[in-house]
């Protein structure tokens, strides 16, 4: 799929089919070619409702009022009912909430993107997506006068961040048997070689040399052997410096505490955020942001067998804690503990966040669609959340507590790896990654539990079945707004 920005008025524009969006619920803009049709039929142009006129080579959409977040989710929702037919090309005028911010057009585009996705890897039958071009014309539904230049920019932006998005989904889709630790540092291999970025992979005899003891416990069942994959952008004379660590758990059957059958289905989305830091890499290098990003990934399979670490065992993680096992689910805080103390051993930086399908705890709370933030500071926690309102994901904060905290105690270790009581398991998941980051850091990192809107078997505004790509466009928002 192509994109064409262009200062021609979009009746001048030839194209298969004109997309337009309606704003007026009473159908009375300039764009809007047919009302009675439109009436008769019942259209009532409410958010994401649409209609083709397949007569007319028309495709209305409604909003409820001109916003990033509105737009993304109705092109996407308009590109996904075109897969049926055969339109080759589309051209749509544009929507701005303000003359000087091009990021409605950066949305459309992330729309068009995101809702033409489809994973068909596995099926003998291929998604069919017609649409190759779709033109952009800068006449405004406002009467703006637009920036072309500024506009070409944000359609580029927008491109890589959904093409990011997208091939972080690809990662999530694909099955444990074809995606293992191995399999993602090839992933971060290639990335490298193709954007100019810095790779280095730790294998087993690198990580027992850097007491990695806690990650190793949870890879020692599995065939696969983990892997700790560091991608770095390095520009001259960066504006900031960023750690991102990621939770890349290929599959995790629960280990000796083992998942329920229903609940082992779709952990292939436990890698969600080790993908989700790939996915960053990738739009980073692309962008060629003036920020320096570090990428951590901690990948790990977490199967059973007779060389399983068991409940009971106590480990000792990289900073010489001591952790008492009571649960072998509970291995993602295990793997990230020491890919978080590993990545300020090696970065010291301005903001370190990590991404993570933590916990179930965090979905009962806030739902299938919202990331958990959490940390000691205000100011990473707020970044992340003031960014994801752009980015159009969802993201609250959720405090600590020391009352909570007092809950991870053991009586024979440091700390335990769950705590006694079943009620606040998202905070203190992030209460026990707490204790992995140093001093440095602590008011400079935020930890991201993304289990709610990773991966959801049913779609939703832009988002398919299956993985999300959650974290992607936040982070991306974040980091150009470091860069400014």
């Amino acid at each position: 799929m192509n994109f064409e920005v262009t200062n021609n008025l979009i009746n001048e524009i030839e194209a298969d089919l004109e997309l337009i969006i309606i704003v007026d619920k009473n159908f009375k803009h300039r764009f809007v070619q047919d009302k009675k049709l439109l009436n008769k039929a019942g259209f009532s142009a409410g958010q994401d409702e649409n209609y083709l006129f397949i007569d007319k080579n028309r495709l209305y959409v409604g909003i409820d009022k001109i916003s990033s977040v509105n737009v993304r989710t109705a092109v996407a929702i308009a590109i996904k009912s075109l897969s049926p037919t055969e339109y080759k090309t589309v051209k749509v005028a544009s929507y701005m909430n303000h003359p000087k911010c091009t990021a409605v057009i950066r949305a459309m585009v992330e729309g068009f993107k995101l809702g033409a996705y489809s994973f068909d890897k596995y099926k003998s039958e291929k998604a069919k997506q017609p649409i190759e071009k779709i033109i952009i014309s800068l006449e405004d539904y406002n009467e703006y006068e637009l920036n072309i230049e500024k506009c070409v920019i944000a359609l580029d932006n927008g491109e890589i961040t959904a093409e990011a998005t997208n091939f972080t989904r690809d990662i999530v889709n694909t099955t444990p048997e074809d995606c293992f630790p191995d399999t993602l540092a090839n992933i971060a291999e290639e990335l490298a070689k193709n954007n100019g970025l810095e790779c280095k992979i730790l294998k087993p005899k690198q990580l027992r040399e850097e007491k990695m003891e806690t990650l190793l416990a949870v890879a020692r069942a599995s065939r696969h052997k983990p892997r700790v994959i560091h991608l770095t952008h390095k520009p001259k004379n960066p504006k900031a410096v960023v750690s991102l660590v990621g939770k890349g758990l290929t599959y995790d059957s629960g280990g000796l505490s083992l998942k329920p059958g229903d609940y082992m289905v779709t952990m292939k989305s436990d890698k969600s955020g080790g993908s989700a830091v790939l996915g960053i890499m990738k739009a980073v290098a692309e962008m060629n942001l003036p920020i320096e990003v570090h990428g951590f990934i901690g990948a790990v399979e977490n199967m059973i067998g007779g060389d399983a670490y068991k409940p009971d065992d106590v480990l000792v993680a990289k900073n010489g804690k001591t952790i008492e096992v009571r649960n072998t689910d509970a291995e993602g805080r295990l793997v990230l503990a020491d890919t978080l103390c590993y990545a300020q051993q090696e970065v010291q930086a301005d903001y370190l966040f990590d991404f993570a399908t933590l916990t179930g705890a965090s979905v009962v709370g806030v739902g299938h669609y919202t990331s958990s933030v959490m940390g000691n500071s205000d100011n990473p926690k707020d970044a992340y959340i003031e960014a994801s309102k752009t980015a159009g994901e969802f993201a609250t904060k959720l405090d600590f507590n020391r009352y909570l905290k007092k809950s991870l105690g053991s009586e024979i270790a440091d700390i335990c790896n769950i705590s006694n009581t079943r009620y606040g398991g998202a905070i203190t998941a992030g209460q026990f990654l707490e204790e992995f980051i140093d001093d440095n850091h602590k008011d400079k990192w935020a930890h991201i539990d993304i289990a709610g809107p990773a991966f959801v078997e049913h779609t939703w505004g832009e988002n398919p079945h299956g993985a999300s790509g959650a974290g992607v466009r936040t982070t991306l928002r974040l980091l150009e707004k470091l860069a400014k």
